[in-house]
């Protein structure tokens, strides 16, 4: 596809990175050059210096004859108008980042009056990953596939765990569980786990099954935690907002640190049920004072990624509850892993799968489309959920004939509202939504997994 960028900043530019690796051609558009140059240079794609939101620059852009135009500047009004352009300069699809809080509940009247294609909120899918994951302190990270009918879940293997020194095949003899275990991250090494695979202590292993069931096997192997009731938080930002909404009813208490007094009156105004405090979440006394080391979850949630680490580190010393970390770049992945933090969250990246899961279902026309994709080891392995729309050679077959490429593991099909975990004499039929964990990056149909 032929897409133009609008926007050099964070976003923009994994945006391009992924876009560009996933076969598309890509034009970047930026006010500063510098920011233009330096991303054309490091993904190899089209740069243009200019206001995204003119149609001279558009023009120039190429959006006559652009399949998809991304709007993901720093003002959301600036996003709105250069979709509003493409429009009427092209007959390109458009896809803009809104994240102001006031713009939240305007998502479907914004889409349907302006004909966007998408409406990006990093934010605010930021808070509710963030609530998944304090609603189960089991899980390091939530995915929901299935319209939430099923879920990913990541989850770290201490010491104690009673995985550990076990088989995947020994473990479904011994605890019968109604879920699949999809991959185990084991240091720089990523696995798509077969029946033979031992587990070891610091594994990251991820599994499938629908929340009552992923529940169960939790309670089975004595790893269900204790549910979190409150959380300190730092940081009184947009996706702060975003989390007091989505949490105000649920029991879970919260209480937040922000240095800025204006932000600080901003939310207490609107989250009554919210403990503001007015203060220098940095300073240790004040954090010792305010409770972390009785708080359920330790949320850090600044501008400033390496201040969340640094808190993060610090809440490990003595915080026994559960603990999440921001961080706004993704591109020292590698760097994070090392420190060993608990649950760590990108709103980059999330954007990210979120377009490129639209780009792959825009673009596929073999008769499955990509609804949902999740990066589970981000460069090594892949969910994606398809919907399968018509007979194919996959169809109708057991899973035990068909000849799937290595490393790939059929995790879950939804059909008529009924989740299957899949064994050999199961069959994926039309209508299924289907989640499949995969090594191949980039699946497109359904029909790539085979041989």
């Amino acid at each position: 596809m032929k897409i133009i960028i609008i926007g050099c900043g964070r976003v923009g530019a994994s945006l391009a990175e992924k876009l560009n690796a996933d076969g598309n051609k890509v034009t970047m558009i930026d006010m500063q050059a510098s920011k233009v140059e330096a991303i054309a240079n490091r993904c190899d794609v089209m740069g243009i210096v200019g206001n995204g939101a003119t149609h001279t620059v558009q023009r120039e852009a190429g959006v006559a004859s652009a399949d998809l135009l991304i709007a993901v500047t720093n003002s959301d009004e600036l996003n709105l108008l250069c979709c509003v352009i493409a429009k009427k300069e092209g007959k390109c699809q458009t896809i803009a980042r809104v994240k102001n809080p006031e713009y939240s509940k305007e998502t479907a009247y914004l889409k349907e009056q302006m004909g966007l294609a998408m409406v990006i909120n990093p934010e605010y899918a930021v808070a509710e990953e963030i609530a998944r994951v304090l609603r189960f302190p089991a899980a390091s990270k939530i995915e929901p596939f299935a319209k939430g009918k099923v879920e990913l879940i990541k989850f770290k293997l201490g010491k104690s765990s009673h995985l550990v020194g076990i088989s995947v095949k020994e473990m479904a003899m011994k605890y019968r569980p109604d879920i699949l275990v999809c991959t185990v991250e084991r240091g720089e090494d990523a696995y798509i786990a077969g029946g033979d695979f031992v587990f070891e202590e610091k594994d990251v292993v991820s599994i499938i099954g629908t929340p009552k069931h992923a529940n169960e096997f939790f309670q089975k192997i004595h790893y269900a935690g204790n549910t979190i009731k409150n959380a300190l938080v730092v940081g009184g930002g947009v996706i702060t907002h975003y989390l007091c909404e989505i949490l105000e009813n649920s029991g879970i208490s919260l209480k937040v640190i922000e240095k800025d007094l204006k932000v600080c009156e901003e939310l207490c105004t609107r989250w009554q049920k919210a403990d503001v405090i007015h203060g220098n979440p940095s300073d240790r006394e004040l954090l010792q004072e305010e409770g972390i080391q009785k708080a359920g979850a330790f949320v850090t949630l600044s501008e400033v990624d390496e201040e969340n680490i640094l808190l993060s580190l610090f809440a490990q010393e003595f915080h026994s509850g559960k603990l999440i970390t921001k961080i706004n770049r993704d591109d020292y992945d590698s760097v994070i892993n090392r420190l060993d933090l608990e649950t760590v969250i990108c709103p980059i990246s999330i954007s990210a799968d979120h377009i490129l899961r639209f780009v792959r279902a825009t673009r596929n026309a073999k008769g499955s489309n990509v609804e949902t994709l999740y990066n589970m080891i981000p460069g090594a392995v892949e969910a994606a959920e398809f919907i399968i729309k018509e007979n194919s050679s996959i169809v109708g077959k057991p899973l035990s004939e068909l000849k799937f490429k290595k490393g790939v593991l059929i995790a879950s099909i939804s059909r008529d509202g009924q989740i299957i975990i899949p064994r050999g004499q199961d069959m994926i039929m039309v209508g299924d939504a289907v989640v499949i964990v995969s090594k191949h990056l980039g699946l497109e149909d359904v029909t790539d997994i085979l041989r």
